[in-house]
């Protein structure tokens, strides 16, 4: 991407730092779903994490773009929404928040960057930390970006550790009276902004002094000062050990008279999970991970009072070279699509002006490059294509079906009643799977509309026989994203995919990973993920 002309950007941030923004929204929930309460039609946060509660508390990347291509590349990337990170200190200690933008850099003897802010945002440079937040804020509310802002820590510095003073109320750093503050101020501050959507109350409770007794004290209590300060905003409550705990809630509810407003979060990562059971255990270990997942937070939308559930961290190394993750994030694609979570990509930043005393380090996970310029994995935007998308939609009086979902490339499938295959995910058959065991049919087809095994790496046709065992389909695997029949010959297949002069075909293949009775092998080298299809349901 080329980076517009230095005084295109200054006309773009004299306009943000003077004016209101442009859109106005707010939202509210309903059952699991947030909503605009003014039509009570969902709106699905997308969003993607920005940094801005490190040692500078600037949003990292201003001394390598202009805000507005900042804003630009978020917006032609599909994310509708920044989940922007802060500092407690920033709003309750004079010595951080009277800071201007270059004296907080000085502070830190960040010259290179101070050079660059000089050049791609010049006038932020003179402006307080505040004002810059705000001005980054604007900038993204002129795109109809909304931004959650997510109070990271206490003291800025990089996060997260046990033991780093940051982790849990009564920590070194972690006042709560402090805490109450400036969720106080920056809820007030930000009152009446429409780009402002959402407050996370903590990012990724954790350490040892976290316990569910103070954590139920002090999440009501941070909820309602935020909602009685500003009541249009979501109240995000994140969990214990690390934003991957809220199972605590099965047994006894939050109390928090916030009026429609609290919104859930969760983290997943694959941190933690031995490399060797996603590289050789790859359907088992998904179907596992699954079920944790599920344990722990995928309750919250489902029984007698559902409430929505914000899958605010997920993200891998876009470098590419990390196997184990690739396929992580593949299990993990799939249960979102499923359930159409709302979600947050971690992250934006290519790299940072000042993290863990590094000095111009990079980030791997970045969504953008080292220089902020463009899109680091191109791969990875395909694999969101789905999720970035209104699959389930409460006001909609369509009839519901299936989208077979291939997460490991982010396609769909798509069928012209001749040839079924994959395409990007602006583009889907709709399908009928009524049971596991049952067949696929393709709706509103006037031809033979069930799917049919013919053989080991054969093309799947249309069947008008929908009951033979070619046309009966199981999903099988530990993953539970095998989708098996039996071929006249009664061998198992697995739907796959191939290249053609048409496109990429779906086929039937032996079934990679799994023995001749449809389990799991205990060791398996083969990457079997492009055998994962997943019946994503639909209304739209």
């Amino acid at each position: 991407m080329k980076t517009p002309v230095q005084n295109l950007s200054l006309i773009f941030l004299i306009i943000i730092l003077t004016a209101t923004t442009v859109h106005s929204l707010t939202l509210s929930t309903s059952s699991r779903w947030i909503v605009s309460p003014a039509t009570g039609h969902r709106y699905k946060l997308r969003c993607v994490n920005w940094v801005g509660h490190l040692r500078t508390m600037v949003p990292e990347g201003l001394h390598k773009q202009p805000l507005n291509a900042i804003a630009s590349q978020i917006s032609s990337t599909g994310f509708n929404c920044v989940r922007l990170t802060w500092p407690t200190y920033m709003f309750t200690r004079p010595n951080y928040s009277s800071l201007t933008v270059a004296q907080s850099l000085d502070r830190w003897s960040l010259g290179s960057a101070k050079a660059g802010m000089a050049r791609k945002n010049p006038s932020l440079l003179d402006v307080g930390v505040w004002d810059a937040q705000k001005a980054v804020i604007d900038g993204l509310g002129a795109l109809d970006i909304m931004v959650v802002l997510d109070n990271h820590v206490s003291l800025p510095k990089w996060c997260c550790s046990g033991n780093d003073g940051n982790g849990f109320f009564g920590d070194e750093f972690f006042d709560p009276s402090e805490w109450l503050q400036g969720l106080t101020a920056v809820a007030t501050r930000y009152l009446g902004n429409p780009t402002v959507v959402g407050m996370s109350m903590r990012n990724e409770l954790r350490g040892p002094r976290q316990n569910p007794s103070d954590w139920y004290k002090y999440m009501q209590q941070g909820a309602e000062v935020i909602h009685r300060a500003n009541p249009d905003v979501l109240v995000i409550v994140s969990g214990l050990s690390f934003d991957t705990n809220l199972g605590f809630l099965k047994n006894r509810p939050l109390e928090a008279n916030v009026s429609n407003k609290l919104v859930y979060e969760a983290h997943w990562y694959s941190f933690g999970n031995p490399t060797e059971k996603w590289l050789y255990q790859t359907n088992g270990y998904c179907g596992n991970v699954t079920q944790w997942f599920l344990g722990q937070f995928g309750f919250l939308g489902s029984g007698p009072s559902p409430v929505p559930l914000f899958l605010s961290e997920f993200g891998l190394d876009q470098t590419g070279g990390n196997e184990a993750q690739n396929r992580y994030l593949g299990c993990l694609l799939g249960l979102v699509a499923e359930r159409d979570l709302d979600w947050a990509w971690w992250a934006l930043q290519g790299s940072y002006m000042l993290r863990e005393d590094k000095v111009d380090a990079g980030e791997d996970y970045g969504l953008l490059d080292f220089n902020w310029e463009s899109v680091r994995n191109s791969s990875i935007l395909k694999r969101l294509q789905l999720i970035q998308q209104i699959t389930q939609d409460p006001k909609s009086n369509n009839p519901r079906y299936q989208i077979m979902y291939h997460p490991q490339s982010g396609q769909c499938v798509q069928s012209n009643e001749h040839l079924v295959y994959l395409t990007d995910c602006q583009n889907w058959s709709r399908w009928s799977y009524d049971k596991n065991g049952g067949p696929i049919k393709l709706m509103d087809s006037t031809t033979p509309s069930c799917l049919s095994a013919t053989g080991d790496g054969l093309p799947v046709v249309f069947s008008d026989d929908c009951s033979g065992q070619q046309s009966v389909w199981t999903l099988v695997s530990g993953s539970k994203f095998h989708i098996a029949a039996k071929d006249k010959q009664g061998s198992l297949l697995c739907l796959d995919w191939y290249f053609s002069s048409s496109g990429i075909s779906i086929v039937t293949k032996k079934c990679l990973c799994l023995g001749n009775d449809a389990r799991d092998v205990p060791k398996c080298v083969e990457n079997p993920q492009r055998q994962w299809f997943k019946f994503v349901p639909s209304n739209k």
